[in-house]
């Protein structure tokens, strides 16, 4: 029987470095960051972090060992001021992000993508775990500091969780001979030895973390380039080991019926000023851009 072949793109998949106490995740976007950041006509810069963001929301939502979701947002006061990723461990994944055009034009141009401390200005970080209805979520927040995305993930870490991490992320358009595409990467690593042991464990996180730093962002982003032999580049000579990879895919959650539920929440005087030309109320998902058109009385009706 022919074996299977891994799949190369949608995929968050574990890993460990033989014989030490380090591990990570890999994630790749193809087909899924793609549908993510053309639902909105997002300027690069923007596109660039909200795939980030989604990289980033699959690298961490992917080792919960809950059933459940992980939104990864960070929200300023600079151009912009809003992006958020949502994970669920049905591996769903959305994004989405909410900027000032006219102060994005304002930006100094400057070589390469402006990062997450330019766009986002001062603010804060958020990673939110929601276990689902009728549990309580748990929330960590902490200052936007780095520069980077990574950096404000790898600062969460050594913040909220004291735990040593190194994350790399990137985001890039791919032109397959069919039109260029969205693609989107990531890798975390993490020391897993308890607090007690990581002096002994130091030489270790060391030399992880100095084959961690010859990564590439193109590599990140490759579709050529299978996550094994990506893994096996970083860390042949200590030995890795790849697990299964957990598939992902852009999906939203939005539906009529939670629609219904918002619109029934306002009074009815504020319903009729909604009311288009059309006699409908037209509701817009941020998400996935997917336009309701209700008939008000079956908002009333409810």
């Amino acid at each position: 029987m022919p074996q299977s072949v891994p799949p190369l793109d949608d995929l968050a998949a574990p890993f460990q470095i033989e014989r030490q106490p380090v591990r990570g995740r890999l994630v790749r976007l193809g087909p899924a960051i793609d549908d993510i950041l053309t639902r909105h006509a997002y300027p690069p810069d923007v596109a660039n972090l909200l795939g980030e963001t989604c990289a980033l929301a699959a690298l961490v939502g992917s080792s919960l060992k809950i059933e459940g979701r992980l939104i990864v947002q960070a929200q300023g006061d600079g151009p912009v001021s809003y992006v958020v990723a949502d994970y669920d461990t049905t591996g769903a994944l959305r994004g989405y992000a909410r900027y000032d055009e006219a102060r994005l034009g304002q930006m100094p141009a400057k070589f390469g993508v402006a990062g997450a401390k330019a766009l986002l200005g001062h603010g804060v970080f958020i990673m939110t775990v929601d276990p689902g209805p009728g549990m309580d979520r748990t929330q960590g927040v902490t200052p936007i500091e780095g520069e980077t995305l990574a950096l404000c993930a790898e600062r969460y870490f050594a913040q909220s969780e004291q735990t040593p991490t190194r994350v790399r992320l990137a985001v890039g358009r791919f032109d397959s001979g069919q039109g260029a595409s969205w693609r989107a990467g990531g890798i975390l690593l993490q020391i897993i030895a308890e607090e007690e042991a990581r002096v002994a464990a130091a030489e270790a996180w060391r030399e992880a973390e100095f084959l961690f730093e010859t990564v590439g962002e193109d590599e990140l982003i490759d579709p050529a380039l299978a996550p094994a032999t990506l893994l096996y580049r970083l860390f042949h000579e200590p030995g890795v080991r790849l697990f299964t990879a957990r598939a992902l895919a852009a999906f939203c959650r939005c539906s009529e019926e939670r629609i219904m539920t918002v619109l029934r929440a306002f009074a009815e005087e504020e319903r009729a000023d909604m009311v288009e030309p059309d006699g409908r109320i037209h509701v817009t998902c941020e998400y996935c851009s997917r336009v309701y058109r209700v008939e008000p009385a079956r908002v009333a009706d409810g």
